[in-house]
């Protein structure tokens, strides 16, 4: 996932190119990267993109840079309908 601090707009991007060519799911947050904001905004935007509670939603890697993996709770085919009916709507 890559993202995106202080955005004039937040909501999911699609799909964005990596550092490294790939594409990744662009997220757009309001919030600056200070005292772990921006990465809350970002758990909180993923949560309510794919319909599951905020505490189901944690970073796995990348806390302090743009491009972060993250970590979401429950059934993995349902979370992928919902986040691919998120993305074709962004």
């Amino acid at each position: 996932m890559k993202v995106q601090p202080r955005a004039r707009r937040a909501g999911l991007k699609g799909l964005v190119p990596a550092a490294d060519g790939a594409p990744r799911l662009g997220v757009a947050v309001t919030e600056a990267p200070e005292d772990g904001r921006a990465n809350r905004a970002v758990c909180a935007a993923i949560a309510a993109a794919l319909g599951v509670a905020p505490s189901a939603v944690a970073v796995a890697q990348g806390a302090a840079a743009r491009e972060k993996l993250l970590r979401v709770s429950g059934d993995p085919a349902a979370l992928a309908a919902r986040l691919q009916s998120a993305v074709s709507g962004a």
